[in-house]
């Protein structure tokens, strides 16, 4: 079905800048960057997937039905997302808040062209009736250039809720939390621009150079644009091991290394970070559990700190053996959305942030990632991310902290900003 093709890359940080450049011409693709990070993460260094040969786009109506039957059928490579509201696919719940994006709830598709970069070594898949484009498109891409066009005009973000609104529904959180409604609860809110005119591939590139995460994303789907810089992921499976990696816990990073290591100290025997991050973990297990083998669910790290450009997180590791009986997108379907980003109990907390939210999160807090050919997949968690509808001129990034029993909302707000200043810095500069 796929031709494979082999090449030795000289300077494989500069062939990255060249292929998402090369990359523009198409409708679809997608740019999924590893940043060298250390914990060797991914499987490759970066995957670039372009040009939709077949694709499924709906909203959340049977939506994972969809998405098994297509990913059963092809038994190919498939590159897509799944947006928050799925939630609605498998619970009795809606989204009825306002959305500036109108990104579809769900699309993957299965690629003509595909690059996997692993070190030096670069493997070319395309399907076999393009084979032949190969060569030509290689060429392209290595005398590609990669200098800046700008075509922007200045962006000015605003805060869809104001601070003084933003302690209030945090406190109204709380009360819940107090009731004993629920333990936690993520609870979000956005920052976004009206007719906005933005470079996508300029504006990722910076976001990807002042973060380098481990998941780094630029998607395209037509006018629908994602820049995401997530140091989260949610859920991979290789063979039959699964491996969720919920972060919760947040400190800053800082330029004096005496002052950083305090803050990253801080944050691993901070009581509430880590009470977040353990009610976070218990609910993945729980999920985890719903498809695996009695017995095999289990906790590889707990409040295990990790330090990013940006911010030191918190981030535990739990695995489980999928048993037989359940298909690949059976474990998505059972654990979506991600516990990290909803709360504890989930269904209630979803409900409560659903009332308390001014703005439907859409691809914000769903996953983007893909499927291989054998079943296998790698997700991760859309933060740190901007959002970019280019017809509506409609530009958006979300924030979001978890609230406990513990949290103090002021602290909450700092949070918020802290996580937002990458996105901010970007869209204004």
């Amino acid at each position: 079905m796929r031709t494979s093709i082999y090449k030795s890359i000289s300077d494989p940080k500069l062939f990255k800048q060249q292929l998402l450049s090369w990359s523009r011409q198409f409708r679809e693709i997608i740019y999924l960057d590893s940043n060298d990070y250390p914990q060797d993460y991914s499987n490759y260094d970066c995957l670039v997937a372009v040009d939709a040969f077949t694709s499924v786009k709906t909203d959340y109506h049977n939506a994972f039905e969809d998405l098994k039957q297509y990913q059963q059928t092809t038994k190919d490579w498939l590159f897509g997302y799944l947006a928050y509201d799925l939630k609605n696919n498998t619970e009795s719940l809606v989204s009825k808040n306002f959305d500036g994006l109108d990104f579809p709830d769900l699309f993957f598709f299965q690629p003509k062209k595909l690059f996997l970069l692993k070190g030096h070594e670069l493997e070319i898949q395309y399907l076999n009736f393009c084979d032949d484009e190969v060569e030509q498109d290689f060429e392209e891409i290595t005398d590609s250039k990669t200098s800046k066009v700008v075509i922007e005009e200045k962006v000015t973000i605003q805060q869809r809720i104001s601070k003084e609104s933003y302690l209030e529904k945090v406190s109204k959180v709380m009360e819940h939390i107090h009731r004993g409604d629920i333990y936690e609860a993520n609870f979000c809110m956005e920052f976004f621009a009206e007719n906005a005119t933005i470079n996508p591939f300029e504006k990722f590139s910076t976001l990807n150079a002042i973060s380098q995460p481990p998941f780094a994303v630029f998607f395209k789907s037509n006018k629908h644009f994602l820049l995401s810089a997530t140091p989260e992921r949610y859920l991979r499976k290789e063979g039959d091991t699964i491996i969720s990696q919920p972060i919760k816990g947040t400190s800053k990073r800082f330029s004096d290394p005496i002052v950083d290591e305090k803050s990253k100290n801080d944050l691993a025997l901070d009581p509430k970070e880590r009470s977040e991050n353990i009610m976070i973990a218990d609910l993945v297990r729980n999920d985890l559990s719903k498809t695996a083998q009695k017995g095999t669910v289990e906790v590889k790290e707990l409040c295990g700190i990790y330090s990013f450009l940006q911010v030191h997180q918190m981030i535990t590791t739990i695995t489980s053996k999928l048993d037989a009986q359940y298909a690949t997108v059976d474990v998505i379907k059972t654990t979506f959305p991600m516990g990290s980003m909803t709360g504890a109990p989930k269904i209630e907390a979803m409900k409560i942030i659903e009332e308390l939210e001014e703005t439907k999160r859409g691809l914000y807090s769903g996953a983007v990632g893909y499927f291989t050919p054998n079943g296998d997949f790698d997700f991760n968690v859309v933060i740190r991310s901007i959002l970019y509808n280019q017809e509506k001129k409609y530009v958006s990034f979300s924030v979001g902290s978890a609230i406990t029993s513990q949290s103090i909302p002021e602290k909450e707000y700092e949070e918020c900003l802290l996580k937002a200043k990458a996105m901010r810095e970007v869209l204004v500069s």
